[in-house]
């Protein structure tokens, strides 16, 4: 599960990016690791993990994670292989979604590529690059199928009637997100691997002294938050140097940093849950005294592909999922009394995984 973090230069990408790197060197455990200079991984913030492994005095916690790509090179004319367009556009055709870090604070000290702050005007400029680069992927291959079409075969029709919908809506300058397709459809646009069609979240990047504030507040955040709203993206508002100051101080100092302005968790975090919720996206948890995890699956999973995720044996011969709510289990004490008191359920091959069940897969080899 990647995501890639995009922007202009000099609007703080390489500042969070730093923050989320700075963090993955400071912690103990696994909440946060590099891999290498360009890829930062990031636990996904879990409560329930905690309380589950007090419950087990477990020896091991092993949380969700997602993976930040930082993806630079981007200048106007990237589509064309500008800066380092044509990196950038490959790094990003691998990742699941993109973070998209917008100015939005004015600093004499700090030069904008632009000459001016103008965070909607920014947008466009990756955006259309985006889109400039879709184009000529779509372009190739509705060429070839509306060639095809005379052979007789009608899915060269069928497919080459869907690519000329998608060329109409990039040749308006609208990216491929938020357009309508079925099923049969979505399966091969996903196979077009389009730049366009990835989701967006949008990281206002504020001033330190807008920390704490209501977004409204902002103006330039509101304007991003606008935006967003109307293409049906999401939207953060965050402030890189806040958070890399945060990724720089032991836990409990980094608490009362927030506090102090009268925030609850990091801009980090809330990003890192958004990024989970945007990906449509759940956990499901195990536990027992050797470790307590989250595992990682897609929102409609059913049992035997969950249990899948831990060996394949177990989807293979999967027999049942003895499930229970994490926050029951928390109230009863102990598994075994919560099984006393009918709490644990016994779910088959048609169950539909929930957040936050506490699972104990049954298979036979």
């Amino acid at each position: 599960m990647k995501l890639g973090v995009v922007g202009l230069p000099n609007v703080g990408k390489s500042t969070l990016f730093n923050a989320i790197t700075h963090a993955g060197a400071q912690a103990a455990n696994f909440p946060f690791c590099t891999i290498e200079p360009n890829v930062g991984v990031v636990a996904v913030p879990d409560e329930r993990l905690q309380k589950l492994a007090a419950l087990y005095n477990c020896k091991k916690i092993t949380p969700a994670t997602i993976e930040f790509v930082d993806i630079a090179g981007l200048v106007k004319g990237a589509s064309k292989g500008e800066g380092l367009g044509n990196k950038f556009l490959s790094h990003i055709r691998e990742v699941d979604a993109i973070v998209h870090v917008v100015r939005c604070f004015e600093d004499e000290n700090i030069t904008h590529v632009e000459n001016t702050v103008d965070p909607i005007r920014d947008i466009g400029i990756i955006n259309l690059e985006l889109i400039l680069a879709d184009l000529e992927t779509v372009q190739k291959r509705y060429d070839k199928a509306f060639g095809m079409i005379k052979s007789g075969d009608k899915k060269y029709k069928i497919e080459s009637d869907l690519l000329r919908r998608i060329l109409d809506r990039l040749e308006a300058e609208k990216p491929v997100r938020g357009m309508d397709f079925s099923e049969e459809e979505q399966k091969y646009v996903d196979n077009l691997f389009l730049l366009t069609s990835k989701p967006v979240i949008y990281a206002a990047n504020v001033a330190e002294s807008d920390m704490g504030k209501p977004d409204e507040d902002i103006p330039l955040a509101e304007k991003v938050k606008e935006y967003a709203a109307a293409e049906g993206s999401e939207t953060l508002v965050i402030c890189a140097r806040t958070e890399e100051e945060l990724s720089e101080l032991p836990p409990e100092e980094a608490q009362i940093f927030l506090e102090e302005l009268g925030l609850k968790e990091s801009g980090l975090d809330r990003l890192v849950k958004a990024s989970y919720k945007l990906l449509g996206l759940i956990s499901f948890l195990t536990a027992g005294e050797p470790e307590t995890r989250a595992w990682t699956i897609k929102l409609g999973t059913k049992a035997p592909q969950a249990a899948g995720k831990i060996h394949t044996d177990f989807e293979k011969g999967f027999i049942r999922a003895e499930c229970i709510d994490w926050e029951t289990l928390i109230e009863c004490g102990n598994y075994t009394k919560a099984k006393e008191l009918g709490k644990v359920r016994s779910e088959g091959k048609d169950y539909v995984m929930k957040d936050g069940d506490v699972v104990l897969f049954r298979f036979n080899v």
